[in-house]
């Protein structure tokens, strides 16, 4: 199985990739990790701050590497914000049953009441050298965002709106 992560920046998808790795001891990639390989040995005149192009040059690697695992018949955790609205399209009936998509989304009343925590726990799992750019008004619009593209493209999501710990647990319970 494959199980692709994806979500608004400080939604919390790295700490639930972990989780599962822990859990279910499935290896996991980071597209962010792939990104910066990218960036920094030269591949791409792109850069971090490059989010919609970046999703357009990462994702073709991703989605093969994600096909790949499939055929192979190995388990796989995803995990990244560059994941195009309508990625579903990309696979056909041999893949998608090996496929699970979650997608993390705070609403804006969780991230009002929040805030403090969402930043403080920005680096639970990895050491963000710049987050300047944490803003409650820039989390609420990046979350909205991916709240409207993936429920545009017919995806679930899983809203985070109350108790964070609970609905990640009810995720993990799910495997």
């Amino acid at each position: 199985m494959v199980i692709l992560i994806t979500g608004a920046s400080h939604a919390g998808k790295t700490l639930l990739a972990q989780r599962l790795l822990e859990k279910l001891q499935y290896p996991y990639l980071s597209i962010d990790h792939l990104k910066m390989g990218l960036i920094r040995s030269g591949q791409t005149e792109l850069t971090p701050e490059d989010d919609e192009a970046l999703t357009d040059y990462l994702w073709p690697i991703v989605r093969e590497m994600m096909k790949t695992a499939i055929e192979n018949r190995q388990d796989l955790i995803v995990e990244g914000c560059y994941v195009p609205f309508r990625w579903r399209e990309d696979f056909d009936e041999r893949y998608l049953p090996h496929l699970r998509f979650i997608c993390l989304v705070m609403t804006d009343r969780y991230v009002d009441a929040h805030f403090g925590e969402i930043r403080g726990h920005a680096s639970d799992i990895e050491a963000r050298l710049e987050d300047a750019d944490c803003t409650p008004d820039r989390v609420k619009a990046d979350h909205r965002s991916c709240l409207e593209g993936f429920r545009e493209s017919g995806e679930a999501l899983t809203l985070i709106d109350e108790d964070y710990e609970g609905t990640i647990g009810a995720l993990l319970a799910g495997f």
